[in-house]
């Protein structure tokens, strides 16, 4: 699917260096919202052993990973992926993603997570999709809501994130009220 320029697909072993070009070049525009890293988290080998273990775990069923490309360079501008897939009576999953500093604004993760969403129900058959945003992350606030997320929650110290247990809003996506 593209959006604005930007190919969403899915991610392959042969993302590992254009992903931690796209990590260093965003290191500071994404440092509130991530956890720390390491500094191999933002090398081409720390990469490469991140998605060996995440498309082991998309061939088990459990994550289903995408990369942004900018067609006109070719460069990495975010990802987005679906984790903790869960079938059974469950079908829900956990959506996380980021864009590129330089792609903010424009579209790009509304549109990603409306991609996401419409695989998630009609290719997966899940029910819900959930995501968790810092309480200050307004602008990924607007583009669940833009999506058709509803908050329901917020889980207080949800997880470390730069340098501290933070609290998260938590929101939800139903798929479809159907069988």
């Amino acid at each position: 699917m593209m959006i604005d320029g930007i190919l969403l697909r899915s991610a392959a072993l042969s993302d590992a260096e254009p992903l931690a070009a796209a990590y260093r070049r965003n290191r500071e525009h994404l440092r509130p919202w991530e956890p720390d890293r390491p500094e191999s988290f933002f090398t081409g080998a720390g990469q490469l052993d991140r998605l060996r273990s995440t498309l082991a775990d998309r061939d088990a069923g459990r994550v289903l990973p995408w990369v942004m490309e900018e067609t006109t360079s070719g460069r990495l501008v975010g990802t987005i992926t679906l984790n903790s897939i869960a079938l059974g009576p469950f079908r829900s999953a956990t959506l996380g993603y980021w864009v590129d500093a330089g792609c903010t604004g424009r579209g790009v993760a509304s549109g990603a997570v409306e991609e996401m969403c419409r695989v998630a129900r009609d290719e997966l058959g899940l029910h819900r999709v959930e995501a968790g945003t810092l309480l200050d992350n307004v602008a990924s606030q607007r583009v669940l809501t833009k999506c058709g997320f509803e908050p329901y929650g917020v889980a207080p110290r949800y997880l470390h994130i730069n340098g501290e247990w933070r609290d998260h809003r938590l929101f939800q996506r139903i798929l479809h009220d159907g069988n």
